[in-house]
């Protein structure tokens, strides 16, 4: 949008002012803006208006506000957000506001004249940008003056952080802080203020005057041997790029999974080597791991077969009771014996506490009832076009439905959530026993029973893990997500949830779970299957011209359309692995390197990756324990929600 004397080249709508310190914000209380970038007369300005000012560039009025009103808004209580899920799985609302704090009632009075709210300020004025914390439902900016004084804060309903940031980044450099990985120093483009940042930041060592000269003539080499860590946003800034080209090393993800938390995005990765798929093993060969007393020998190697090339579907029933940890793989056959007896003993007396209340007594148990209520609704549309659960009155849908029951006797914190009977379906398909499948089932649960809880941190970690290996895989993929303002990956949410269960034929999905249990090459191989998914996407998703909505509306219909066989989520981890430049924190996704300390005693700061050879912690009892077993009943919304991304 052009004018006289002056350019608009950034413009974002539902960005929001909270002129409320507390924690649920009043309708009254957000005020609606749009953010612009500005060229005008030889300056760049940051401009943010109300909506019923905003409309027409030309009256914009670039005066500088009193920074003495800045701080009124800024607030850093977490808002509420909706952790459901939507039904049918068409839109995954887990990770977004819930619109009734968002959206201010037209004609509704403020406190104070939404105009006088107005601001805009000179780039050159910005001394730093904070982001907001990890976790949150929308994400937020806080500007600093050099004058000290902050600027009302930005709250981005409807996402668009990083692609502000990735603006900002051609005007001005912006170099993370190394006390603090959420806060971005902010510097012009010239060499003397190289100088200072360098000196500002200790970066090193030696007279910075010198290694701004050396960086100017030979950028790569200098960073590389005196940086000790070098950021998304410092490179991307240093980088020279032919006039006109977008970064292609974008801001780092709003919802960071831990704090300094870096990526070297613009690492040279290797050729994709071919990958030769082993034959599933079958019986016979399994036999031979099978000693004297009924113990299995060689036990990785026997894993290393399997992750190659899976199982029979005959030796399915035997070999997934190992795989899930319900057998020991150093048991003997007597000792596996005793084991399932005294373990059908225990699932019978879960059993009957649910099988002994009465009508009458579940009316007044409302949390058994809904949970009844949510797991009949779900068994009656679980894989209905296998034959195994097909037609009105088949006892598999009774066998669901009891072992979903005695789980929420199992895991009374948890109890049911929508999703878990695309987990144990499968299961039981494969088992064929009641007992043996509700027990191979509780080992899935032990993997995954992060994604099921309410809070989903779990969830949005590993959808910033995730991001993190595309950024390195492919960043030019990234940066077209970003611009389409699909960065957040919402749209994998269901891929992770579930183990692709819905993505896969069911034959397929059984292939794929079984090599995913065996825990090789290493944790998080899932994350590389998504991202082996995403690749196959790729020149669908960006020759296309899509946009956000066409990008989650593709992404839904590839249900059943896919094949295991075309994903080559191991020949990405051998590429990756075989790099020898792979930033430290990939390296801790896929198993390669120890977790670093976190920077910040938080205790949620550094969460253990979600793998299957690691359990997730379990989080802290909550206070209130009284309310905790009822969160599971709130997680089918109503209504559709409008979220964004964080």
């Amino acid at each position: 949008m052009e004018g006289a004397g002056y350019r608009v080249v950034f413009e974002k709508g539902g960005v929001y002012l909270h002129t409320s310190a507390k924690k649920y914000q009043d309708r009254d209380s957000l005020i609606a803006g749009v953010i612009r970038v500005v060229e005008k007369d030889n300056d760049v300005l940051l401009h943010w208006a109300p909506v019923e000012e905003a409309g027409d560039s030309t009256q914009i009025l670039f005066s500088k506000k009193d920074s003495s009103g800045g701080d009124s808004c800024a607030s850093e209580e977490e808002p509420t957000f909706d952790p459901g899920y939507e039904p049918d799985w068409a839109v995954i609302s887990t990770v977004r506001p819930q619109p009734r704090h968002s959206e201010p009632t037209r004609g509704a009075e403020p406190s104070c004249p939404q105009g006088s709210w107005a601001f805009s300020v000179s780039l050159g004025e910005l001394k730093s940008i904070r982001r907001s914390k990890p976790g949150l439902s929308w994400a937020y900016l806080v500007l600093v003056t050099q004058a000290g004084g902050s600027l009302p804060a930005l709250h981005f309903h409807r996402g668009g952080t990083r692609a502000l940031l990735r603006v900002l980044s051609r005007y001005l450099l912006l170099a993370s802080s190394p006390q603090d990985s959420r806060l971005y120093l902010v510097f012009p483009h010239d060499s003397s203020a190289l100088s200072n940042s360098f000196h500002h930041l200790q970066l090193f060592d030696q007279d910075s005057s010198n290694v701004v000269s050396r960086f100017l003539q030979d950028p790569y080499s200098t960073t590389f041997s005196s940086f000790s860590r070098v950021t998304n946003f410092f490179r991307g800034a240093l980088q020279p790029q032919p006039e006109g080209a977008a970064s292609d090393l974008p801001p780092p993800p709003d919802d960071e999974p831990e704090p300094g938390f870096e990526v070297i995005s613009c690492v040279e990765l290797g050729p994709r080597p071919t990958v030769e798929r082993g034959p599933p093993v079958t019986e016979e060969e399994w036999a031979r791991h099978v000693g004297p007393e009924g113990r299995l020998q060689q036990v990785p190697e026997l894993k290393n077969r399997i992750f190659s090339g899976g199982l029979s579907p005959g030796l399915r029933r035997e070999a997934w009771k190992f795989l899930l940890g319900y057998l020991s793989w150093e048991g003997t056959a007597e000792e596996h014996k005793a084991h399932v007896r005294k373990k059908t003993d225990e699932y019978f007396r879960m059993k009957l506490q649910w099988k002994s209340v009465s009508p009458e007594q579940e009316r007044r148990n409302s949390l058994l009832h809904g949970y009844r209520s949510l797991i009949e609704r779900d068994v009656s549309r679980t894989d209905r076009t296998n034959k195994f659960y097909e037609g009105p009155e088949n006892p598999g849908l009774g066998l669901l439905n009891d072992i979903l029951l005695t789980y929420c006797m199992y895991h009374f914190d948890l109890g049911y959530v929508q999703g878990m009977s695309d987990l144990l379906s499968p299961i039981l398909y494969v088992i064929q026993n009641e007992v043996d499948a509700f027990w191979c089932f509780c080992g899935f649960m032990e993997l995954v029973q992060g994604n099921f809880e309410e809070s989903q941190e779990t969830m949005k970690r590993q959808l910033g893990r995730l991001l993190l290996l595309l950024r390195v895989l492919d960043p030019q993929l990234c940066d077209f997500l970003d611009s389409q303002d699909s960065g957040s990956l919402c749209f994998c949410f269901r891929w992770l949830l579930i183990w692709f269960k819905r993505e896969f034929p069911f034959p397929d999905v059984l292939r794929l779970w079984e090599v995913l249990w065996t825990g090789l090459p290493g944790p998080n191989l899932h994350l590389l299957v998504a991202c082996a998914i995403l690749d196959m996407e790729r020149d669908t998703l960006m020759l296309s011209g899509f946009g956000s909505n066409e990008i989650l509306k593709h992404i839904n219909e590839l249900t059943m359309k896919l094949s295991v066989e075309d994903v080559l989520a191991e020949a990405l981890h051998r590429q990756l692995t075989a790099c020898p430049e792979l930033p430290h924190n990939v390296q801790e996704i896929l198993g390669l390197a120890p977790p670093t300390e976190p920077h910040s005693p938080s205790p949620t700061a550094s969460p253990l990756p979600l793998s299957p050879t690691r359990v997730p912690p379990t989080p802290p009892p909550p206070t209130d324990t009284a309310q905790q077993p009822d969160s599971s009943l709130e997680i089918l919304p109503e209504e559709e929600d409008d979220g964004a991304d964080s």
